[in-house]
């Protein structure tokens, strides 16, 4: 039998994610600028009174708490995705291909990529743009370790990173970085070199390896 404090800390632990969930509604329906706590609420079904129990930052406290939330949800997504690739190429198509289709399909950021570029922008911009590398290419460099040294390994997640980073700041109409096709010529014709072109003797052998590997 669940303890009060369990039942408590479920609770809140479920107006927040609803408080979370309905921000991002809001945000969706009509963006950032003229979002209140009264529209959070609103949506959420929930009081003033819990919001601020639960955010007692407020609207930015929420707004913040969204975009941790939608990054975990993303960077889960791309694991799932990532884990099943078998070698280099297919991880570096299989991570160019899922990000950009699922920020592309993400209706919060379409909205404000249209209405709001300025609250996306930011993050991708002198200033900001290191911390926002640096978190993508710390999440997807372990990927990587399996075919390149550590090093090597988190250069070619940055590499990836900014070419995710390019396509969603200024997208090329003539590449569609969703068509697997497409993107798997590019990579196998230019991305995989630049990848493995520095490999230390010791990553070779182990490219060389899983090469024959998969040749039996």
């Amino acid at each position: 039998m669940a303890t009060v404090t369990e039942a408590h800390e479920t609770t809140a632990a479920s107006n927040r994610m609803r408080i979370i969930d309905a921000a991002l509604a809001c945000v969706t329906r009509s963006g950032t600028r003229k979002l209140t706590i009264d529209d959070i609420a609103s949506q959420a079904g929930v009081s003033r009174a819990t919001i601020y129990r639960t955010f007692d930052g407020g609207r930015d406290a929420i707004l913040s708490a969204a975009v941790e939330t939608e990054v975990a949800r993303f960077f889960s997504t791309m694991a799932a995705a990532m884990g099943r690739a078998h070698d280099l190429s297919e991880l570096t198509v299989t991570m160019l291909t899922v990000s950009a289709t699922y920020l592309s399909n993400h209706q919060t950021l379409t909205f404000l990529r249209s209405h709001e570029p300025e609250t996306v922008f930011t993050h991708l911009t002198f200033g900001r743009i290191d911390a926002t590398l640096e978190a993508a290419t710390s999440f997807a460099a372990p990927f990587f370790v399996q075919w390149l040294e550590p090093e090597e390994a988190s250069r070619a997640a940055e590499l990836v990173v900014r070419i995710v980073v390019s396509h969603l700041t200024d997208p090329d109409p003539a590449f569609d970085l969703q068509d697997v096709a497409a993107v798997t010529a590019f990579v196998d014709t230019f991305v995989v070199a630049a990848l493995v072109a520095p490999m230390a003797p010791r990553s070779r052998r182990i490219q060389k390896k899983q090469e024959k590997g998969r040749s039996s």
